[in-house]
């Protein structure tokens, strides 16, 4: 059932008229073109051009032109540097069992736009996604000249928010595309605010230090709205102490103020898996499975089910029954996802130290190959000597390759230090479809081959994995 919206806010007389024509955007491949003009935060990488365009400022006066779509629904808030996008799938998918209309916004997306924008898990349809691209262009016309051009983010942002408003979605889960303070998303005043692990990405742009990263992802904070975060170190869990205080927000560590715990199954059905159990004055959500493999998404599940405690505080109905359902309909694209299994082909989109040495440690314990090639390749802003240090710790073989963001590191370069570091001999491929067929000549049926270091790489290899299946 769809919801009127208010009627969008008056801008100021020299605004009245747009100061440029909207697009007339007719399909999909028009729409594509229009957004890809602008400016990508996600691909620009830690440039200057890149920190100048992450401001709040513009995207609240592109919701009031839009009529305030952000503030029609009930949301949920997740930030934090690995596990945020898990958080969320979890979490929406246990709300969606409980009989909830739920709308989720994720980014990036690995093979098409509309994976970021999705009601009730189903991806928003080409015309209605043509039709928010083009309301959302009305307004972004309708911009001052000093306010600048909303971003590729903050138009997608939009678009999610106007979709949620006019289905009447019954609460929003919205993962922070960077940071937190500042991401574009961070106008909504969410139901529950939550923050993830946190490890060092993004420094050039989010600080040098967890402790800095932490201040800015925990910048969703807000006053008279619980915030939840998993358990890690001190320092971090006192700077989050330090803005919740400051900004009048009720905060609890998964762990420590709400108690939690993790044993492993290894009788489970299609390998070892992860139980997990939260008790709180309100639930009790005791050894339920967690859906995805690696022992750190215990840790995002627990997060989810805090998530669900702390909604079920302001009137949702969260039973452990429906909770259990839900967890058991979830799947992640792109992460820990065993695409083929003759051979084994994983693909994870692990893009930081503590990711890989996370996924090293996953395919170790839950998939036992004999031998595992991994195929990787990474931004060229990232922690690339962290990672590669984690990566010989745990492949038998590597092939380096890149994927076709601009931002990617030359192969060679990764060889390069790759070899300087471990003293390991590993192979280039200029390309992902020579890099798997390389992997391909190499590997037994009790191998495994993993593709990972890159959200782009991973979103790459799937387009290219689907296109071959089509053709077969």
């Amino acid at each position: 059932m769809s919801r009127n919206l208010p009627a969008p806010g008056k801008p100021k007389a020299a605004a009245s008229k747009p100061r440029r024509k909207a697009p007339d955007l007719a399909d999909m491949a028009q729409a594509m073109e229009w957004l890809m003009q602008r400016v990508d935060v996600e691909r620009l990488g830690p440039t200057r051009a890149a920190q100048d365009e992450i401001k709040l400022d513009r995207m609240h006066r592109l919701m009031t032109l839009l009529g305030d779509p952000h503030r029609a629904f009930k949301s949920v808030h997740v930030a934090g540097t690995k596990g945020k996008g898990s958080t969320c799938e979890m979490t929406a998918a246990c709300l969606e069992a409980c009989g909830y209309t739920v709308g989720i916004y994720t980014s990036p997306h690995l093979v098409d736009v509309r994976e970021r924008i999705r009601i009730n898990r189903q991806l928003v349809s080409q015309s209605d996604f043509v039709r928010l691209c083009r309301t959302v262009a009305e307004a972004d016309a309708r911009l001052e000249p000093l306010e600048g051009d909303a971003t590729y983010f903050e138009l997608l942002t939009a678009m999610a928010f106007v979709h949620f408003a006019e289905q009447a979605v019954d609460i929003g889960v919205i993962e922070v595309g960077l940071g937190g303070r500042l991401d574009s998303t961070n106008v909504i005043v969410p139901e529950v605010a939550a923050v993830t692990s946190i490890s060092l990405d993004h420094t050039q742009i989010l600080g040098s230090t967890v402790e800095l990263i932490a201040r800015e992802k925990a910048g969703i904070f807000k006053p008279g709205v619980p915030a939840v975060v998993v358990n890690q170190t001190d320092s971090v869990i006192q700077v989050f102490r330090d803005v919740a205080a400051s900004v009048g927000a009720t905060l609890e560590v998964v762990g420590r103020e709400i108690d939690f715990s993790v044993r492993t199954d290894p009788a489970a059905p299609g390998g070892p898996r992860s139980r997990v159990s939260v008790f709180t004055s309100r639930n009790s959500y005791e050894h339920l499975t967690v859906p995805l493999l690696g022992e750190h998404q215990a840790q995002n599940c627990g997060l989810a089910l805090a998530i669900l405690d702390k909604l079920s505080e302001r009137g949702f109905k969260t039973p452990e029954a429906g909770v259990t359902r839900g967890l058991a309909t979830v799947s992640m694209p792109g992460r820990m996802e065993l695409l083929r299994t003759s051979p084994r082909l994983l693909l994870d989109g692990a893009h930081n130290a503590d990711s890989i040495r996370c996924l090293m440690r996953a395919v170790s314990t839950q998939l036992h190959p004999d031998s595992m090639v991994v195929i990787f390749g990474c931004a060229a802003d990232k922690d690339i000597n962290g990672m590669l240090k984690e990566l010989a710790l745990g492949a038998d073989k590597v092939i380096f390759t890149r994927s076709g963001n601009t931002r990617a590191a030359d192969p060679k370069d990764l060889a390069r230090i790759f070899t300087d570091a471990s003293g390991k001999m590993c192979q280039i491929a200029p390309d992902l479809a020579g890099a798997i067929d390389l992997a391909k000549r190499g590997v037994r049926r009790d191998d495994l081959i993993c593709v990972t270091g890159s959200l782009y790489l991973v979103g790459d290899a799937k387009m290219l994995l689907n296109a071959r299946a089509r053709s077969s």
